[in-house]
């Protein structure tokens, strides 16, 4: 390092060095166009999140919290929550490892199916699972006919209503880390003895484990929230079917600060998946 280097670095050391100098040049490059709406689109997404908290009962909320009903949708939709992300699991890293790994003819196409649920209106959702699992419907009267199984508007069909829409979610998130893997990994594998199976339980569920968790709870959350097709296919019964967004719903016709309560309890559970989720998207590069 020449003496004339050796006093820029001095230089950039004394003035806090180039990341401040590249902090400073974008600041002053953000255009006004640009700046504003921006600033709008945040002012959108907040604004409403915080008229939430300050119109929230805040005096009167443990006794909101602390109804029967209160308690027993939470609980509801927890355990419908987990039983739909299980389903999701179980079914849904497979066919991220099949779309990711797999080539076969209309690809494109099954993957295009497997993603339609997350821009399909909910509620259109739960007509066509009335359509296949009704009692009348295509697979649903034989599963009446020959095992007396009811899925509409019971527990159970609330699980199915919250996988349909949440195991999307999952499946993109594993099939996107299965293409960032490096497949070489299972190869040397193959090349040991390994058969392909094997393969993939010892050596790629090891690798794609942050992207299942991940994916699991996007899925989780995703379920947590569902109401379209849960009201749809499963109804709204207190105890049965009637999850935290049906409450809410159901709450606010009669009872607003008990929906705004609910709705609150709905918010820390978004913001627990956010914090869990911050290492994976949040982290600045």
């Amino acid at each position: 390092m020449t003496p004339f280097d050796r006093s820029g670095a001095a230089a950039d050391t004394l003035r806090g060095g180039p990341r401040r100098r590249r902090l400073r040049g974008r600041a002053r490059g953000v255009p006004l166009p640009l700046l504003v709406p921006a600033l709008i689109g945040l002012a959108f997404l907040v604004v409403p999140l915080i008229a939430l908290l300050v119109r929230a009962p805040w005096r009167s909320l443990p006794e909101l919290l602390t109804g029967a009903e209160v308690w027993e949708a939470l609980r509801l939709s927890l355990v419908c929550a987990t039983a739909a992300t299980a389903v999701s699991l179980v079914v849904g890293v497979p066919l991220a490892w099949l779309l990711a790994r797999v080539e076969f003819p209309g690809r494109g196409l099954v993957r295009a199916l497997v993603t339609l649920p997350l821009v399909l209106p909910p509620v259109v959702g739960g007509v066509a699972l009335l359509m296949a699992l009704g009692r009348n419907g295509i697979v649903g009267r034989w599963l009446d006919s020959w095992f007396g199984v009811t899925l509409p508007f019971t527990t159970a069909g609330v699980v199915i209503a919250e996988a349909f829409v949440a195991m999307p979610f999952l499946v993109i998130s594993v099939e996107g880390t299965l293409r960032a893997a490096d497949p070489r990994y299972e190869e040397a594998a193959a090349t040991l003895g390994a058969s392909r199976f094997t393969a993939f339980r010892r050596v790629t569920l090891p690798l794609i484990a942050p992207g299942i968790a991940a994916g699991a709870v996007l899925a989780w959350a995703r379920a947590l929230g569902e109401f379209g097709a849960t009201i749809t296919f499963a109804g709204n019964f207190p105890g049965r079917t009637q999850t935290m967004p049906l409450a809410v719903y159901l709450a606010l016709q009669s009872d607003p600060e008990a929906a705004i309560a609910l709705s609150l309890v709905l918010l820390v559970v978004s913001v627990a998946v956010l914090a869990g989720l911050r290492d994976r998207w949040m982290t600045a590069p």
